[in-house]
């Protein structure tokens, strides 16, 4: 009877999994977009603050967040074992980016709470939540 329920999860696992994929499909394309300079001057200062002066081991933390968070998201969906280890990986990136993220808006750019909530809460939130139903989910329905 366990083997089953690891073959067949329940409907909220592939929601889950696409929401994830989705998520990160959207982080993966801000972190290609920010690569043109005409895109990045079209954005708000606060935004344009982080961009611009972003040292490359914030940028290497990004680039390891989004596109750690899009394959772990697949691996998820896949029901592989390594989702957990891939996503903790994504998770250790953004809070490297979000440390630089944090550092710009303390040190005088002016962030409203939903601009701090959007570039900062809002990635780490949703990146801890994959990571914790990808331990849920491996340890039910991975094979």
């Amino acid at each position: 009877m366990e083997n089953e329920s690891k073959v067949k999860p329940h409907w909220s696992f592939w929601v889950v999994c696409v929401l994830g994929i989705a998520w990160n499909v959207g982080g993966t394309a801000n972190y290609l977009m920010q690569k043109n300079m005409e895109f990045v001057n079209s954005l708000p200062a606060t935004h344009q603050a982080i961009i611009i002066g972003r040292p490359i081991w914030a940028t290497g933390g990004f680039a390891i967040g989004v596109f750690g968070g899009f394959l772990g998201s697949v691996y998820l969906l896949l029901k592989r074992r390594s989702a957990f280890n891939t996503l903790l990986i994504s998770l250790i990136g953004i809070i490297v980016t979000m440390a630089h993220t944090i550092n710009v808006a303390m040190s005088g750019t002016e962030f409203s709470i939903s601009e701090f909530t959007v570039m900062v809460i809002s990635p780490l939130v949703v990146a801890l939540a994959l990571l914790l139903y990808a331990k849920y989910a491996i340890a039910r329905y991975a094979r």
